[in-house]
């Protein structure tokens, strides 16, 4: 069997599938989200949903939910043509949806949570918790609820909090429930006790769509796994045919040869900064690199991989549980981003508008937000010179040709590539040794793309070291001196030179995690 040939949509089956979704489209702004999107489940099965990062995943799952509205494709339950309007009504059809982000609320108890949103029994006119208790205990057990029910949910591990949510799904008579990167917190005995949970499920005749980047588990659990690449519906494989080596020629689109950690990377100039045993469980677990001066290093993998949680150890936002960093050749141990900045470092966060940027002050005030000992009149009046202010603002903006009204404009009515151009500028005056920038190029359009990357080259060739963290693997081959690739907090590969590719990149963030890999 081919992995790029879906089945046949329109097989004859019977009975019919719970869920069948065919040709499927969605595009925001023009960009297509989904382009022609297939699944289908039937009724007991645990099915497996992979991609890379953009694949189209979660828009599925979305229209699904009823949270969005397709462009155009059909949704079948049963056979019968379903449009899915709101959530409410995907509930109603016998849906329910699991997140990374599990609803749940801190200050009440298991009961409650387990009926958040759910009609209640009542009596004389008030909620009967102890009829409704009655009620949800068989269901508590069955999913392996230990803590009482009238027990507060605080200091619950994040497994206890999934089971809470499973029970919501059953005590809605859910036929199917989706869950989305369901152990990614979870360590791996109660990743054991979930997978036999999804198995008792699927013997009593609830569908589970599994979405997970952690193929060992997909291969495990799924009796069928669709594969997307790019919007599309790329390969529905089945057992026997289910291989990892099927998965992963599915996903990157063509075979990739097997390309083995390379070691250290290869002498070019002063190592800037030396990474070695970071570890902050459960995210980041002992990384070790080097980042040389004029050095682009790239850190791919796939979200939830730890990228983001290495770039806030390495500036000091989180503390470290172990390991150790050198700078310049001098011990580096930032008790906070103030330490971090002080000593040479800078950081472009992932989210720009929550975390770089003061979205209702100017232009100019986000420009020099960390340069403002170098714009005060003198250290004994520390007041803004406001002449030096606007030279330094305007000469920024126009080196990163911004594109802005006036520097006085405030910075939330930008563009995001403009945005993220104030966020890059702003470490500019303050010439960092090392500038981190996670996801640089989200969100805006090919043309910011391509300026913000002859930016960072533009660094690298002043002699500053850059870390480039990145979920795009197109992004970063033409962009980057090596890549380092992450998985399950780990790097699992180096890559460089002609072995550096978006294939590569994509194989190598679904390479096999070591025997120890969940904490």
């Amino acid at each position: 069997m081919s992995v790029d040939t879906i089945l046949p949509a329109g097989e004859a089956s019977s009975p019919p599938p719970l869920l069948a979704a065919r040709n499927v489209a969605k595009s925001y702004g023009g960009v297509h989200a989904l382009r022609d999107a297939s699944i289908v489940l039937k009724a007991g099965e645990v099915h497996g949903l992979v991609g890379a990062n953009g694949a189209g995943k979660s828009t599925l799952i979305k229209i699904i939910a009823g949270l969005v509205q397709p462009n155009h494709g059909q949704i079948l339950i049963e056979g019968q043509p379903i449009t899915i309007a709101t959530p409410h009504r995907a509930t109603q059809l016998g849906m329910n949806f699991i997140h990374q982000e599990l609803a749940f609320i801190p200050g009440m108890t298991v009961l409650q949570n387990i009926m958040l949103g759910l009609p209640k029994k009542t009596r004389l006119g008030m909620i009967d918790w102890r009829a409704i208790a009655r009620d949800v205990e068989p269901i508590a057990k069955r999913v392996g609820i230990t803590a009482p029910l009238f027990a507060s949910v605080k200091g619950l591990s994040t497994a206890e909090n999934w089971l809470i949510n499973i029970c919501r799904a059953l005590i809605q008579k859910a036929r199917l429930i989706v869950m989305d990167e369901p152990t990614a917190s979870l360590s791996a005995s109660e990743a054991e006790k979930l997978f036999a949970i999804i198995e008792d499920l699927s013997k009593t005749g609830v569908a589970v769509l599994y979405v997970s980047h952690r193929l060992d588990e997909v291969l495990r659990l799924c009796a069928s796994v669709s594969v997307f690449r790019d919007g599309r519906s790329v390969a529905r494989i089945e057992k026997p045919d289910l291989t990892r080596a099927a998965l992963v020629e599915a996903i990157v689109g063509g075979h990739v040869e097997h390309l083995a950690k390379t070691g250290e990377a290869a002498a070019r100039n002063d190592v800037m900064l030396k990474v070695d045993g970071l570890t902050r469980l459960p995210r980041v677990k002992g990384v070790s690199f080097e980042l040389h001066c004029g050095e682009v290093l790239g850190i791919g993998g796939l979200v939830g991989a730890g990228r983001s949680e290495l770039a806030r150890l390495i500036f000091g936002a989180d503390r470290l549980l172990s390991g150790s960093m050198t700078l310049d050749g001098r011990a580096y141990a930032p008790a906070s981003p103030h330490h971090a900045v002080k000593a040479g470092l800078g950081l472009v966060p992932e989210e720009r508008r929550a975390e770089g940027l003061v979205l209702t002050k100017s232009v100019a005030f986000n420009l020099q937000i960390s340069n403002l000992a170098r714009i005060i009149r003198s250290p004994a009046f520390p007041l803004i010179d406001g002449r030096r202010r606007n030279a330094l603002s305007l000469q920024t903006v126009r080196d990163l040709a911004i594109k802005t009204a006036s520097i006085d404009t405030p910075v939330g009515r930008l563009s995001g590539g403009n945005q993220q151009k104030v966020v890059i500028g702003c470490w500019l005056f303050s010439r960092p040794q090392v500038l981190i920038l996670d996801e640089p190029t989200r969100g805006v359009d090919i043309g910011a793309r391509g300026e913000i990357h002859r930016l960072i080259r533009d660094l690298a060739a002043r002699g500053m070291a850059v870390l480039v963290i990145s979920s795009e693997p197109d992004e970063l081959p033409d962009l980057c001196d090596r890549v380092l690739v992450m998985a399950e907090g780990r790097i699992v590969r180096e890559l460089r030179g002609e072995a550096l590719s978006r294939n590569t990149i994509i194989e190598a963030s679904y390479a096999e995690a070591p025997a120890a890999g969940r904490s």
